[in-house]
């Protein structure tokens, strides 16, 4: 199936266009269309990566439906045809990557679980021996194990970098109760997604999740355990001291890093193959975690 990379290209009207995601207003639901345009240093490349939103959307989909015994989700239907018009009228351009959801009133924070050491987290323990305020033990080896898994949140900015807070900010921002109730399901939920993954040979280093409240209960919203909001590793390639290749863009990241440019718009030109390379980096983590998903859905991946 063709690669899209925004909704306007088949002539409809988004309200919302984030980096990845066409977003529509429905009134009481949203339409959430996952295209291939993909970002790197917070620019969007003219480029796109086939098949990217249907790894990113199936993968959300198939996740609300594994943790749907636990916590309700947004999700209403993926079937196109029953979206409404004029949407339900382009099913070979939708299926796959987009679903209907429920409106929430949405927590503004990012519940980001660390299992792992790497990243953002392990430039703070090189600094101060903390990830996000929390103070660690020393010694610890870059994509190490974490002793238990650590709840670091963030604001959730629509524009901008997200900033991490204390949990303290959290129980001020949204109160005690919810607060509590957010760390713990974004424990049990990493818990979880871990659990499932490591048998498939794939290590979940860490993740975010947002959360919303529908009809008066708090429901897993957005995207969930997808290669853009979480690290994935090949078990067989960990060993601590070392960050093994992550299951995302980095293949792009890092083609971007040889090139003479400064992060800025206008983005460079990206060669097919690195385009290609990084499609098959995204769908290669679906087939691992979800092989019935991935075949269900591969005439559009």
């Amino acid at each position: 199936m063709g690669a899209l990379r925004s909704t306007r290209d088949l002539g409809l009207n988004p309200d919302y266009e984030g980096k990845v995601r066409d977003m529509f207003d429905l009134g009481d639901k949203f339409l959430l269309v996952a295209t291939d345009r993909i970002s790197a240093f917070d620019v969007i490349m003219n480029d796109v990566v086939p098949g990217r939103g249907v790894v990113l959307n199936v993968m959300s989909l198939a996740w609300f439906q594994h943790f749907a015994d636990q916590v309700p989700n947004h999700v209403i239907t993926a079937d196109v045809k029953r979206y409404p018009a004029p949407f339900n009228q382009h099913v070979d351009a939708l299926a796959g990557r987009s679903m209907l959801v429920h409106k929430a009133d949405r927590f503004d924070v990012e519940c980001v679980v660390r299992g792992y050491i790497a990243g953002s987290g392990w430039k703070s323990y090189q600094r101060d021996g903390t990830i996000c305020g929390q103070p660690l033990p020393t010694g610890l080896q870059r994509a190490q194990k974490l002793p238990k898994a650590l709840f670091t949140p963030s604001t959730k900015e629509d524009e901008g970098h997200d900033e991490n807070i204390p949990f303290s900010k959290v129980e001020e921002m949204i109160g005690p109760e919810d607060a509590a109730r957010l760390r713990d399901l974004s424990l049990e939920l990493y818990t979880r997604g871990r659990e499932y993954a490591e048998p498939h040979g794939v290590i979940l280093a860490d993740t975010k999740f947002e959360f919303g409240r529908i009809n008066g209960r708090i429901a897993l919203i957005d995207e969930v355990l997808t290669p853009d909001s979480s690290r994935f590793w090949p078990a067989d390639e960990h060993q601590p001291g070392r960050e093994p290749s992550s299951w995302d863009k980095q293949i792009l990241r890092n083609h971007l890093e040889t090139l003479d440019w400064n992060h800025e718009p206008p983005p460079p030109a990206i060669p097919a193959q690195i385009l290609e390379r990084t499609s098959q980096r995204y769908r290669q983590v679906l087939e691992i975690l979800f092989p019935q998903e991935a075949a269900k859905w591969q005439a559009y991946l």
